[in-house]
């Protein structure tokens, strides 16, 4: 369909802006034709959680009014969007979820809410997230469940997941994420949706929860992102969101290495589709063979990737580990004490059921010490030193985001008891995060594209992965699979 015959909320942040500048839209008819969607939508996918319509509506006016008078703040003057409820936002509730925060309403915007404004967004509203943003399914105590608008008994991921399904029902044109363990990937590949996840420390985290509420320290691994419905929507909001934080502007500033590739047929693609840790779901293997297969007659060089650190055998350890020591800092001593025996049990639980390769390292990386977190976080920094002859090799590394599409709403606890099912067969719940974490442990760019549906109707993503820095690449051959007709967002059925 040809973007002006979408209607006003499935058109991209780039086509309304356009409108905006041209005059053929306002800021404020903007507003309310999202706030209508949202009132329309909501009650059944609840992908919003809080809203502030009369000052987003007293914004949008004060937009147009500026515009009228020749003084657009920036890049997305005018244009509204809803955030990810972790993101600090001056007088609007911030809750990460968790009914310890109910009532908190920050005096101050985050970092990354400072440059949405100065660059003229406004802002609608929070979407959902898990408590602390510490699940793949997005749902907590305070707003409930979020669903997923390509089908209701399917979560829409998360921690992001109510960014995801807010952009794949068109209630937002954009959506600032997080991502540790996948944030942003996952919700979403479930969603259908595009979402990047940068190259280390791109994106400030101040006024992220969490941490607690007043952090200054950047936390170990994760990474704050755009999502949208389109990857050149992808790079505008990366363009706004990305740089160094207010004090650090005296000394550098950001100047990301553009695409070199202009064309599919000058893309040196490798794959890396299949690892005997973590099996995926027939169906996604096929999908991306096709899509290794469709690149190919496009002119790319495709490959099947080779390099030692592509082994989730190398990679996992030193992941899980790094991962529960940053976690570490929110568990009771109790649940610190409980991650001590199941690391020190892991040769026999797997005995018990499903278990996710390592999963032992994430106990251990709990209760160890700093000169143990100091080795492991210099074999990172070595991997991530090695990985660059990869990355000479190939422009773009393309893998799976999680086993599975959507999976379906599984609330029961404790969590390490969830199982998925993948290709008919019982797996853990902690299997979704070892196709993440290569490019999280590494600190690598990487975009999670849409590429079809399944049988089922439920939407599907690729990985694209890139070396560090290179996120204009990664970002960049998504919009050339876009313009191929090989990626893309798909409408869900009935909205």
């Amino acid at each position: 369909m040809d973007a002006s015959q979408l209607p006003l909320h499935y058109q991209s942040a780039h086509d309304l802006l356009k409108q905006l500048e041209a005059g053929t839209l306002t800021s404020e008819a903007l507003t309310t034709a999202l706030l209508e969607r949202i009132r329309e939508h909501n009650p059944t996918i609840n992908a919003v959680v809080t809203l502030d319509e009369q000052k987003a509506l007293t914004n949008a006016r004060r937009a147009d009014e500026e515009r009228a008078a020749g003084s657009a703040r920036g890049p997305l003057h005018g244009l509204p969007l809803t955030l990810k409820d972790t993101w600090e936002v001056a007088g609007m509730t911030c809750t990460a979820g968790a009914p310890a925060l109910r009532d908190h309403k920050p005096n101050r915007h985050a970092d990354v809410v400072q440059r949405l404004e100065d660059a003229g967004a406004i802002i609608l509203g929070k979407t959902n997230v898990p408590i602390y943003a510490t699940d793949l399914q997005s749902y907590n105590k305070l707003f409930g469940v979020t669903n997923n608008p390509h089908n209701l008994a399917h979560t829409p991921g998360g921690s992001s997941g109510g960014a995801a399904a807010a952009l794949a029902a068109g209630m937002t044109p954009l959506e600032v994420g997080s991502d540790l363990a996948g944030s942003i990937r996952t919700p979403a590949h479930f969603c259908g949706v595009f979402g990047h996840k940068p190259t280390r420390s791109l994106v400030s985290f101040r006024g992220h929860i969490p941490g607690p509420p007043g952090t200054q320290s950047r936390p170990d691994l994760v990474e704050g992102g755009p999502m949208a419905r389109s990857a050149g929507d992808l790079e505008l909001l990366m363009s706004v969101i990305a740089g160094p934080r207010p004090a650090e502007e005296r000394s550098w500033s950001l100047a990301m290495a553009p695409s070199e590739l202009n064309s599919l047929d000058q893309a040196r693609v490798g794959l890396w589709l299949e690892d005997p840790l973590c099996p995926i779901d027939q169906e996604l293997t096929e999908g991306y063979q096709n899509l290794g297969n469709a690149l190919s007659e496009r002119g790319a060089l495709v490959t099947e990737a080779r390099h030692p650190l592509l082994s989730l055998e190398h990679i996992l350890p030193a992941y899980f580990n790094l991962l529960g020591a940053l976690l570490s800092t929110s568990l009771k001593p109790a649940q610190r004490r409980q991650m001590k025996w199941i690391a020190r049990l892991e040769p026999w639980l797997k005995f018990l059921g499903p278990m996710t390769p390592f999963i032992g390292e994430y106990g251990r990386g709990v209760n160890q010490p700093v000169y143990q977190w100091m080795a492991w976080s210099e074999m990172r920094e070595k991997m991530r030193a090695e990985i660059e002859s990869l990355f000479q090799e190939v422009d773009v590394l393309l893998t799976p985001v999680t086993p599975t599409t959507a999976i379906r709403h599984d609330h029961s606890h404790p969590v390490f008891k969830r199982r998925i099912t993948v290709a008919g067969q019982p797996r853990a719940y902690m299997d979704q995060f070892c196709w993440i974490a290569f490019a999280t442990l590494l600190g690598l760019p990487a975009t999670s594209v849409p590429i079809g549906r399944t049988k089922e109707g439920l939407p599907f993503n690729v990985q694209v992965i890139g070396a560090p820095g290179m996120d204009l690449t990664t970002i960049g051959f998504a919009g050339l699979l876009e313009e191929a007709g090989l990626a893309g967002f798909l409408t869900p059925e009935g909205l």
